[in-house]
């Protein structure tokens, strides 16, 4: 036990097997019902492993962003993924600043603020028009909600949500490719993403591949809608947790 509790990047084994097991189900429950797997994960792993939070989590997200892209490739709009990136990039540097001055209390404050808005905004219903202003405003939120969160996808799926499904899953895992990379740079250049949440990210990325495929086994037996829905109340749940437990 001595010996795998030196080799893990964790406090414990303990808390390694608990989020090992966390990220294959969150990746399985990203396959089957489209809920980005960071907004299910990240609530309760800020309460068990902050390390986790934003920078391994985005990397992982990173890694599902970038086969979708490829995947999907043919049909990326990429006028509309370049106004989402400018966004995203310069929601990222606005995170990095707010990240360097909110601590502790205030941050997990500020954290599940940001989950309960990212919930509340996929089941809004919200209409705009896609335009390269709306783009790079949601671009924006996003890039500060997933740079200091690792959640960031419902402001740019409202903004794009007009596209044809395929073209909306295309250009969305471009942007956030691209996105997540400008964060985690922003996050290295902070001093917020070294050695140890690279070594995180190295242990749980097999596990992720594990849950994803586990959902495509699965997948025509589920009934999405219902569990999408299911995740969200989830994760505001969880969110609301992080809040009492901040607090009390």
């Amino acid at each position: 036990m001595e010996t795998i509790a030196a080799s893990i990047p964790f406090d414990n084994v303990w808390t390694a097997l608990v989020i090992t097991f966390l990220v294959v189900v969150s990746a399985f429950l990203q396959g089957m019902g489209g809920v980005g797997f960071t907004m299910v994960l990240a609530p309760v792993a800020l309460m068990i492993s902050p390390i986790l939070v934003p920078g391994p989590l985005l990397a992982l997200g990173c890694t599902v962003s970038i086969m979708a892209m490829i995947r999907e490739w043919k049909d990326i709009e990429w006028n509309n993924a370049f106004y989402g990136f400018i966004g995203r990039t310069l929601g990222a540097a606005i995170a990095l600043i707010l990240l360097l001055n909110l601590t502790g209390q205030y941050l997990n404050l500020f954290f599940s603020v940001l989950i309960i808005i990212a919930v509340l905004l996929s089941f809004s219903g919200i209409t705009i028009k896609t335009s390269s202003g709306n783009l790079t405003a949601a671009g924006t939120v996003s890039g500060v909600m997933s740079t200091l969160t690792s959640v960031g996808s419902p402001p740019l799926v409202i903004a794009l949500q007009h596209g044809s499904p395929a073209t909306i899953r295309a250009t969305l895992s471009a942007i956030l490719t691209g996105g997540t990379l400008a964060s985690i740079i922003f996050l290295a250049i902070g001093g917020k993403f070294g050695q140890a949440e690279m070594m995180a990210t190295l242990w749980l990325t097999p596990f992720l591949f594990i849950g994803f495929w586990v959902s495509t086994v699965t997948r025509h037996h589920v009934n999405r809608s219902r569990l999408r829905i299911s995740l969200l109340l989830f994760c505001l749940i969880s969110a609301i947790a992080l809040i009492l437990k901040t607090l009390l």
